[in-house]
């Protein structure tokens, strides 16, 4: 496992991309939340769900669409947008597209 501990990383070559794949490393792992990099193909996607913790989304590469409770907003590079806990949630990349998603457990 490639660490970031005490290491300054780029987040953009922390995980790459898979055709027609969605893949997933996590960062950190404790009892009051998940740090998770994710990289999706064009066209990939998370069906609808819900989760029972607030979570902090930020777009890392590329283009998607990320649905919250019924309001659909396009997220690009640079984005940033929250998930309330326990309202569903969905996203499709519209692009290849990367992101790290900050889930707060307590």
């Amino acid at each position: 496992m490639d660490t970031i501990i005490g290491n300054a990383k780029s987040m953009e070559t922390l995980i790459g991309y898979q055709k027609d794949s969605v893949v997933s490393k996590t960062l950190i792992d404790k009892q009051t939340g998940t740090v998770t990099l994710f990289a999706f193909d064009k066209g990939q996607a998370l069906s609808e769900h819900t989760a029972p913790f607030d979570g902090l989304v930020f777009i890392v590469d590329g283009r998607a669409e990320i649905g919250i409770s019924g309001e659909v907003k396009e997220v690009s590079k640079g984005d940033i947008i929250t998930m309330p806990a326990n309202e569903p949630h969905f996203l499709k990349a519209k692009e290849p597209f990367k992101m790290l998603l900050i889930m707060i457990k307590a």
